[in-house]
């Protein structure tokens, strides 16, 4: 027996609404305009009951959309999306755990199997330092996008590919000159790799 569009909506409204009534979410079922009677009804519902309604040609549901509701949801979706995809891309720029564990908050074995699954391969020892010239440059890509506030994963992201050095020596000197305060730059002197002013 081949279900139809109809079928699949209505069976999957009455599982949701069978689970509402086993967890006791009245307010829900209110909601979905389910009355005493229908209540009752749905108590008597069996899973055979549920795969009857494969048969059917049509519906009993009143659908609308809620567009406030949606948008709110649409929205939530895209930001979770970009996150993960900018987490990604992070991982795969081969940035530090410490780097994705302050920007995400993700624990070390959880960004050990992203590391696997993404192929990146194991780091060994400590980042090459950027040469003086690369150090200068990465100095003024940094100190033009910081404004006091810790930078997005995007916003490393974009450093990465503007400067071309390592994600992780990148994420090593930008936190050493955090720590050193300073961040704009604006003394005329000229700020080292090593974090102190030249």
């Amino acid at each position: 027996m081949n279900a139809t569009r109809e079928a699949d909506l209505v069976s999957a409204v009455l599982m949701y609404a069978i689970r509402c009534l086993v967890e006791c979410d009245w307010a829900a079922l209110r909601n979905m305009k389910f009355g005493p009677k229908e209540i009752e009804a749905l108590r008597g519902m069996t899973l055979a009951d549920l795969y009857r309604i494969e048969s059917l040609r049509g519906h009993c549901l009143d659908i609308t959309l809620d567009r406030r509701a949606f948008w709110q949801m649409i929205e939530h979706l895209r930001s979770r999306r970009e996150s993960e995809e900018a987490l990604q891309s992070l991982i795969a720029a081969d940035a530090p755990q410490e780097m994705v564990e302050v920007l995400f908050g993700l624990k070390p074995r959880m960004y050990s199997r992203l590391r696997r699954n993404l192929s990146v391969d194991p780091s060994v020892g400590r980042p090459a330092e950027p040469d003086e010239e690369s150090a200068t440059r990465l100095w003024e890509v940094w100190s033009s996008r910081v404004d006091g506030s810790e930078p997005t994963a995007e916003a490393y992201l974009e450093i990465h590919r503007e400067t071309g050095i390592a994600m992780r020596a990148i994420w090593n000197l930008t936190r050493r000159w955090s720590m050193y305060g300073n961040l704009n730059g604006r003394t005329g002197r000229k700020v080292s790799h090593t974090g102190g002013d030249g």
